[in-house]
């Protein structure tokens, strides 16, 4: 799949499932302290609705899921909070991976695996080569994911590039920086989703969510379902995606000549 023109994607006027859809999956904290669970808790509750997610996504026809993991600022959480994460993750690579092949999904990773532990790295990189000749659905995890050091990695590399002579600098466009992202070959989010109600982005996939739609929802993840999607994607195709232009007819716009 090729880096995708935002005035090419489905949905553009409506009717159409996303194609790419991008999840800030929050709230697993919280969903634990209402029961008075300790937070690790609620991650474990939390990896029950990617499976949900996962399946939802693949009803509807999405192409990818981009889940955002583990962002590079979440090592400043509580060490055993931490350590649970990245065991939870190793549980559920080695657990899944069987049926990710059995259902044709090609596992990716974006951000940079620095520091997490090599027994996860081992069962990403394991379940990553596992999942290489599965040609349905795309699940992306963000693991140690910071979207302004993904456009740093970026520019550093196409700076290198021009400095040895390997590229023209003129010759940089929009194109060719998405080819130096992590998310290279993969279409643009078409839906952003947020759970537990928060209203910002987090650092989260900034230059591929330019022309994104927008879904918050007051769930908490561990409570997110395949209705919780069925509606994201019920709402999305709803919209009517612009990218800048104008809809002929809109109230405001001249639809006839002037006269002269």
């Amino acid at each position: 799949m090729g880096q995708q023109d935002p005035a090419q994607g489905n949905g553009q006027a409506g009717g159409h499932a996303p194609r790419h859809i991008a999840i800030i999956m929050d709230g697993n904290g919280r969903w634990a302290r209402q029961r008075g669970l300790p937070r690790w808790e609620g991650h474990r509750a939390g990896a029950e609705s990617v499976r949900r997610a996962l399946r939802a996504c693949q009803k509807h026809g999405v192409e990818a899921l981009t889940l955002f993991s583990f962002s590079s600022e979440n090592w400043r959480r509580p060490p055993e909070e931490v350590a649970a994460l990245m065991h939870l993750l190793f549980e559920s690579l080695r657990a899944e991976r069987d049926q990710l092949i059995e259902n044709n999904i090609r596992l990716r990773q974006i951000g940079c695996l620095d520091g997490l532990p090599q027994a996860a790295r081992d069962e990403l990189q394991a379940t990553i080569d596992a999942t290489a000749g599965c040609t349905g659905a795309t699940l992306c995890l963000a693991l140690n994911y910071g979207s302004r050091d993904e456009i740093v990695r970026a520019a550093r590399s196409l700076a290198a590039d021009a400095a040895a002579g390997r590229i023209d600098p003129a010759s940089i466009d929009e194109a060719c920086f998405a080819a130096r992202l992590d998310t290279a070959g993969l279409p643009d989010p078409d839906l952003l989703i947020r759970t537990a109600g928060e209203m910002r982005v987090s650092n989260f996939l900034l230059w591929q969510i330019s022309y994104a739609e927008f879904h918050v929802t007051p769930t908490l993840w561990p409570d997110f379902g395949e209705a919780d999607i069925d509606e994201a994607v019920a709402t999305f195709t709803r919209r009517e995606r612009r990218f800048g232009a104008v809809t002929p007819g809109a109230p405001g716009e001249q639809t006839s000549q002037p006269a002269r």
